[in-house]
């Protein structure tokens, strides 16, 4: 049997016997024990400029393997070109050879980019002196398997990647490009199965991009509200980086890019109806319930006023049914629910847009019929029996409009989306929310709002993000410039409209005078006065 795998001359095969000198033993104990000793001792990486190189690593870069080796989880925001993906690469190494019957999962964006870094991995393991190599048994561009039963796998992100497997680490490479909604199904689906142990480990290090589920798990690990430990590293950390150098950077790139991409400010995409800035200061908080997709941030009161905007899924991949509950009674609004689900069927949504609803003091209800929305606003009109539907009417030059409905037959149940409706939406949604006069403690909505991006003359969400919970806010923003809905929220306009309709139906039956329906009451009885006379009342019919 050979001793090379496969006649690669720098893997050693499975199956082979190899006398330990004692010296060799002894360091072989202390790399076991010390994995920036073995990586400083053993592991090669290519430079640029020298090619196969020793790893004699950074401060910094100490302080991360320690980190990574010492915890179970750890979040890693650091710069480009600092040696992030590199140093993590090694401790792998370190990881695979001293420990057995592992599984790892090189876990990037995009396959290629998890291809290439199995492939990093690979050279510094083949560069191992035999004495140090666990035998192969596997070895290919998508995985490999050790003799000491321990393996690794290279994949994308994704909830699928790694389903029916039993995983010791994962390792999330440049966690903030991957999509968000794809983010969150991975953790959703691998997360649990991952924290459920009581050594596996999970490590991720990216570079920021916009707030989003990296953003998310950043700033919950900075107050301490989940297990990852954060490690941060400034770019004048990395050797050879001074003032001339950040000065050199940005002439050839660009301020936005400098401040993402090495300050790791979390700037989120170019050309947002709301400036990045507002939206890192907008507070959030986890709900206080959250179910099927719904997420309860306050109960309903009793004395207060709702709105219910709707979004219906139009069954593309990256297309949620969503709502969201607003507070109306005062300024600033309210969000204080939200719904956002990409598997429920649209004939089921109206029984839950219908059941919410109704908890928050019946609320009123818009719904986007541009599409199967239709069909939503129509169940809930008709077959639950939904009063508080809004109703929109065309009127020429004005536009859409809220109506009345009544004896109108341009009367819709719900909006349509028009470059109208969508242009008036997004300015009165920017013009609130960069003004604290509406309150958005939901950090969904936060991440749809940081990808949502000027595309031509109007907004909606960059390729690969939804934005299907700002389109809800954007059409309760284009409500509020409605007439109907300074009535609604107007407490003495109220009070008039009701006084109004109360005489309007004591003047409609004045002219028919009263029907004697059969029934004595006591005001109709004959009766004698103070004065002695006897009074009998006389019945109009």
């Amino acid at each position: 049997m050979s001793e090379k795998y496969k006649g690669n001359p720098n893997l050693k095969a499975a199956g082979q016997e190899i006398s330990f000198t004692e010296e060799q033993v002894k360091e072989f104990v202390k790399c076991s024990k010390n994995p920036v000793y073995f990586i400083e001792q053993y592991v090669k990486i290519v430079n640029i400029d020298e090619g196969l190189i020793p790893f004699n690593l950074y401060s910094f870069q100490k302080e991360m393997i320690g980190t990574f080796h010492n915890n179970r989880f750890a979040i890693c925001k650091l710069p480009r070109q600092s040696g992030k993906s590199t140093v993590l690469l090694a401790y792998l190494v370190h990881y695979l050879i001293f420990n057995e019957t592992v599984n790892v999962a090189i876990l990037a964006n995009k396959a290629q980019t998890a291809r290439d870094l199995l492939g990093r991995f690979q050279l510094a393991y083949e560069h191992l002196p035999d004495w140090m190599q666990q035998g192969v048994m596997n070895w290919n561009k998508g995985s490999l398997e050790l003799e000491n039963g321990s393996k690794i796998l290279a994949s994308s992100t994704s909830s699928s990647a790694v389903r029916g497997g039993s995983y010791n680490l994962c390792f999330l490479d440049e966690f903030a490009f991957v999509p968000n909604n794809i983010a969150e199904q991975f953790f959703s689906s691998v997360y649990p199965t991952i924290s459920a142990g009581t050594t596996s480990k999970m490590i991720i290090v990216s570079t920021p991009k916009g707030m989003n589920m990296f953003y998310k798990l950043w700033t919950d690990a900075l107050h301490e509200k989940n297990s990852f430990i954060p490690i941060e590293v400034n770019w004048s950390e990395v050797p050879g980086r001074d003032e001339k150098w950040k000065e050199e950077t940005i002439k050839n790139t660009s301020e936005q890019q400098w401040l993402q991409e090495f300050e790791c400010s979390f700037l989120g995409s170019v050309d947002t109806l709301i400036s990045a800035t507002k939206l890192q200061i907008i507070p959030t908080q986890d709900p206080i319930h959250t179910q099927g997709g719904l997420d309860i941030y306050e109960l309903p009161n009793k004395v207060s006023n709702y709105c219910v905007t709707v979004d219906v899924a139009r069954g593309r991949s990256n297309d949620y049914s969503a709502f969201v509950v607003i507070d109306i009674s005062t300024i600033p609004y309210r969000v204080v629910a939200k719904y956002k689900n990409n598997e429920i069927k649209p004939l089921a949504l109206p029984e839950i847009v219908y059941k919410i609803a109704n908890n928050y003091n019946e609320a009123h209800i818009l719904v986007e019929i541009n599409d199967v929305g239709g069909q939503i606003a129509d169940a809930l009109h008709y077959d639950l029996e939904y009063e508080n539907i809004i109703m929109t009417q065309m009127r020429g030059r004005l536009g859409q409009i809220v109506g009345s409905g009544f004896g109108d037959k341009a009367t819709e149940l719900g909006v349509r989306t028009t470059k109208a409706v969508k242009k008036i939406g997004c300015s009165n949604l920017k013009q609130m929310i960069e003004s604290d006069k509406l309150v958005i403690p939901d950090f969904d909505i936060i991440v749809e709002l940081s990808t949502f991006i000027q595309k031509g003359a109007s907004f909606e969400g960059e390729e690969g993000s939804s934005d299907d919970l700002v389109m809800c806010l954007v059409f309760f923003a284009w409500l509020t410039n409605q007439q109907y809905f300074k009535e609604l929220t107007d407490d003495d306009i109220r009070k008039r409209l009701y006084q109004s309709q109360e005489r309007m139906i004591e003047e409609d039956m004045a002219p028919f005078g009263f029907i004697d329906d059969g029934i004595v009451y006591a005001e109709d009885t004959p009766f004698v006065d103070a004065d002695g006379d006897y009074w009998t009342p006389t019945k109009t019919f």
